[in-house]
């Protein structure tokens, strides 16, 4: 009868077991949850970079396109070619147009150093009537004595008179050219000067001219990789038109967007691995430079929290991460990639650093 009993008593062990899993469970997930740990993780990144935009600086017909999509440049390569005619024309009118003002200035200095000797030349003519009219006065004067005795007669005195006042007027209009003639002197000069101006001006016009010609050549800013290439020959475009994209392949960096919860103990300069799902490798990061702002900060249309709507979200902040040199696994990246990434925080004790810092330790 007690070995019956024995029998239909229920087990323990079951009971035992399940809840040291639970606890277990738990335990860590609540570890996870709220003991800190120095690897942070997130799947929210992908690879980035400043890329350029390659547009023209001057309007034309592009007669050549010298590359093709996904094509590796270097820097200065030329990308296309624009009609250069009209620019070689504009800038043969402008070096005949420096030489046409250079001839006149050429005239005005010749001007301005022909002038004092015409000034001299007038100042001896108004001395040679200076002279004349000395014996024109004195002539005057023995025939006026003759005529009041009756040893002349009046009109020869008469004569002598208008002669005399002949040889005034000629002296008085020849000391009214040397006053004009060393008037007109600072003229001259201000007109070589304003010629010499016209001439820094042709030469500014021929430079550039010289550079709209050397702009026809359009050519890559630097190292990388064409992409997005909307230009074919023949095609009119305007300045600033967007021809083609040029990659910098060895200047990609990852965006990684943390959560502002996972940045209590991030840093520039600490390590980060880097999972490229991809080819399901991995690389090697550095942690460059904590973001100014989340993402919505600089959103189009800002969240708007003074409404009374308020709902508190945990917002992100893209971490900038650059891959390490020397790695030739690097090659295979490509912008817009996704990749994984996990910073290795060391618990550093940031706000505690910050405290005892004049500077912004989470900036670059």
């Amino acid at each position: 009868m007690a070995f019956d009993d024995q029998e239909s008593k229920p087990a323990k062990w079951p009971f035992v077991v399940t809840a040291l899993v639970i606890l277990v469970f738990s335990g860590v997930i609540l570890g996870i949850v709220f003991l800190p740990t120095r690897h942070v993780w997130t799947n929210d990144a992908y690879v980035s970079a400043h890329y350029a935009t390659i547009a023209p600086r001057i309007p034309g017909q592009i007669i050549e396109v010298l590359v093709d999509d996904n094509q590796s440049v270097k820097a200065g390569q030329v990308l296309a070619r624009l009609d250069p005619r009209d620019y070689e024309t504009a800038l043969m009118r402008s070096k005949a147009q420096l030489v046409h003002d250079a001839a006149l200035v050429s005239d005005a200095q010749a001007s301005v150093e022909r002038q004092p000797s015409m000034i001299e030349e007038s100042k001896a003519e108004a001395g040679r009537i200076s002279a004349q009219l000395v014996y024109a006065r004195q002539n005057a004067q023995r025939y006026h004595n003759l005529a009041q005795t009756g040893a002349g007669s009046n009109q020869e005195r008469q004569l002598t008179d208008a002669s005399m006042r002949e040889m005034e007027a000629n002296l008085r209009s020849m000391n009214a050219r040397i006053v004009a003639a060393e008037a007109e002197l600072p003229i001259l000069r201000a007109r070589h000067d304003a010629a010499l101006k016209t001439l820094e001006i042709d030469r500014a016009v021929i430079k550039q001219d010289e550079l709209n010609l050397s702009y026809t050549d359009i050519r890559a800013p630097f190292d990388g990789m064409v992409g997005e290439k909307t230009v074919q020959s023949g095609n009119y475009v305007a300045p600033g038109a967007a021809l083609m994209a040029v990659v910098p392949m060895d200047q990609l960096w990852i965006m990684a967007n943390y959560r502002e919860i996972a940045l209590r103990h991030m840093r520039p300069g600490q390590h980060a691995r880097i999972h490229v799902d991809a080819y399901n490798m991995d690389l090697d990061g550095i942690v460059d430079s904590i973001p100014p702002a989340s993402g919505a900060a600089f959103a189009p249309i800002a969240p708007e929290n003074a409404t009374g709507n308020f709902t508190k979200i945990v917002q992100r902040l893209p971490v900038k991460i650059i891959v390490s040199p020397g790695q030739p696994l690097a090659k295979l990246l490509r912008m817009g990639f996704s990749v994984e990434t996990s910073v290795d925080t060391q618990l550093e004790n940031v706000v505690d650093e910050q405290q005892h810092s004049t500077t912004g330790i989470t900036a670059r």
